[in-house]
């Protein structure tokens, strides 16, 4: 079937909203969506309806950004964690690699992206003075730079460690079995747990 040719607008209008999703094709989106019109109606309503939920009624927690169903997420608020530590990471698939390797037991700070002047996104842009007030106080010992080795990741590094390190907090950076120019969420459970475990000091 010519994808210029549809049989229905209908059918057309999802195959279109499937395909603007990243990573999916216009021939895949026409295979999910036709896989939804086989499907049972109560099916794909509640499918439908976790979408409509999923953006409507998620929330960010107000410690660490993370998505979380309350105010607070169960990472942060889990008295076992150590308060004195912060990983900060790029975003929430970050946040899933670490917790996935189960060898982080501190807390997180989800930045909501890297510097990145190309696309026009800046310091400004990101959840930088939310950090510093957190390490501002003191009682923070450890700051981790969990950031993706690339350009853009190590350029986010130095800022934050020129902006960070006059609170005199121990500042990490992930050990590089992390290979350069690869994201974390990509990288392997083995291999980010022994990156965390071996962590080095930051170095300009």
């Amino acid at each position: 079937m010519s994808f210029t040719e549809f049989p229905s607008r209908l059918l057309e209008d999802a195959v279109n909203e499937f395909s603007s999703l990243p990573g999916i094709g216009r021939k895949t989106a026409f295979r999910l969506v036709m896989n939804l019109l086989r499907r049972d109606q109560g099916e794909v309503t509640r499918f439908g309806e976790s979408i409509i939920r999923l953006r409507s009624e998620i929330n960010y927690c107000k410690n660490c950004n993370n998505i979380s169903d309350t105010d607070t997420c169960s990472i942060c608020s889990d008295p076992r964690r150590d308060r004195s530590i912060i990983c900060v990471v790029e975003n929430i698939q970050d946040v899933m690699a670490i917790e996935n390797t189960r060898q982080y037991k501190g807390l997180y700070h989800v930045l909501g992206g890297i510097i990145s002047p190309i696309d026009g996104i800046g310091p400004a842009d990101l959840k930088i003075d939310s950090l510093e007030e957190k390490v501002k106080p003191g009682g923070i010992s450890e700051i981790i730079l969990a950031l993706s080795t690339t350009m853009e990741g190590d350029t986010t590094n130095f800022y934050l460690y020129k902006r960070l390190s006059k609170y005199n907090s121990f500042i990490t950076t992930l050990a590089r079995g992390v290979a350069v120019g690869d994201e974390l969420e990509y990288t392997d459970e083995i291999t980010l747990g022994k990156a965390i475990n071996n962590r080095n000091p930051y170095q300009q």
